[in-house]
């Protein structure tokens, strides 16, 4: 089924009437548009001209029958195509450099896997900035993450990744956008390669898995990724949920699980640039099924 990007929202709510109501497994085409919504056209285009309460849409909701709080969606990400052309910015303002930079927007050709910058031809990681479903209480805009997703802006959400959302609302209300076509760890500068696009993914339904925010699995690890005022908080809150994980899945006391995280773990910064900060904290998947975690890990 096509979610095309006229299905699209600006927060996450439980009050959004859904584009569609599937069951799953059900394998879905999300079609996203840009960050901006389409309103750059132009390398010379001014920053106020942009009206910012159209900024971050996502495509969606999409209800899932039978899900319910305390579920969780497992969506895999098998496929992302971007636009033949992304969008990079910065503003005065904004971002890690606030007062460094006097604005600036560079529109970038994206052909053959790279994208062309100041004349040099460079790799794509193509990657999706805001998933999430619906909160249980007040919507949150869609420039903002939390334990429902969001905009996390993390690049290991990627084609062949499974991302596990948590359900707080019948339904759940999948959506998805802000696609980049290429972005680093931190998002330092407020935007990433921004691109319209389409994600194809499978969605399943885990029944009473109660995760307190996004856990994402790649080929090679498994991550939680949390959320937070602070980049430490949000650090810190990864961490906890980790601990807590490998308590209840492998043989490891609090000590020994602390020790393996400190040994063979990795801490990495999402981004640093929305309302709230991300962070993620890494496991191997290899060092979790030596000792004793499910297959599935």
């Amino acid at each position: 089924m096509n979610i095309g990007s006229a299905h699209s929202v600006y927060a996450f709510s439980k009050e959004n009437p859904p584009a569609a109501r599937v069951a799953a497994p059900c394998r879905l085409t999300f079609e996203t548009c840009d960050c901006f919504h389409g309103q750059v056209t132009s390398e010379e285009q001014r920053l106020e001209s942009l009206d910012f309460s159209r900024v971050n849409p996502a495509t969606g909701p999409v209800y899932i029958e039978g899900a319910t709080p305390g579920d969780a969606l497992a969506v895999h990400i098998s496929a992302i195509r971007t636009a033949d052309r992304g969008i990079l910015m910065t503003a005065p303002g904004a971002g890690c450099l606030p007062d460094k930079v006097a604005g600036k927007v560079r529109l970038c050709p994206v052909v053959n896997g790279h994208f062309s910058f100041c004349g040099r031809s460079l790799p794509l990681n193509p990657m999706i900035g805001v998933i999430g479903t619906a909160p249980a209480g007040e919507p949150v805009s869609c420039g903002t993450p939390g334990p429902h997703g969001g905009n996390m802006d993390t690049t290991a959400i990627t084609a062949g990744a499974l991302l596990y959302l948590p359900v707080f609302v019948p339904g759940g209300l999948l959506g998805m956008g802000d696609l980049h076509a290429a972005m680093g760890d931190g998002e330092v500068g407020v935007t990433g390669l921004e691109v319209a696009g389409e994600v194809d993914v499978t969605v399943s339904l885990l029944k009473g898995m109660n995760l307190p925010c996004p856990l994402l699995k790649t080929a090679e690890e498994v991550a939680f990724l949390a959320s937070a005022e602070t980049t430490d908080e949000a650090l810190q809150r990864s961490v906890e949920y980790m601990h807590a994980l490998l308590q209840q899945e492998t043989d490891l006391d609090a000590d020994d699980a602390l020790m393996l995280m400190s040994a063979t773990g990795n801490a990495r910064i999402s981004q640093v640039v929305d309302p709230l900060k991300t962070a993620r904290f890494c496991m191997s998947r290899r060092v979790l099924r030596a000792f004793g975690a499910p297959v599935g890990f």
